[in-house]
């Protein structure tokens, strides 16, 4: 059923984001707090990477694009949980 490559990537992407749904939404995710919050993003970073490199097929392209994507997905997850921590920090979250 899933000997092709792409076939088993989509099925590991499906099942990380079954856990990052289940992640935000049990209770669980309140509870455990920032290591929830962390693990929820290392998937989405090693989702979006997944992404990048092998549905774009950017894994042999020039190393700039590699760069300038995965920097860019990054930067977009950094600023997230730099605005998570702000707010929990502030009492907001």
């Amino acid at each position: 059923m899933l000997r092709n490559p792409v076939d088993r990537l989509w099925a590991l992407l499906l099942a990380a984001t079954l856990v990052t749904f289940w992640l935000g939404e049990s209770g669980w995710a309140r509870s455990a707090g920032g290591i929830s919050v962390l693990l929820m993003f290392g998937l989405c970073f090693y989702k979006g990477a997944r992404v990048i490199l092998d549905f774009m097929e950017l894994r042999e392209a020039p190393a700039l694009w590699r760069r300038v994507l995965l920097g860019w997905l990054a930067a977009v997850i950094g600023l997230i949980l730099l605005a998570w921590w702000i707010g929990r920090w502030r009492g907001i979250a």
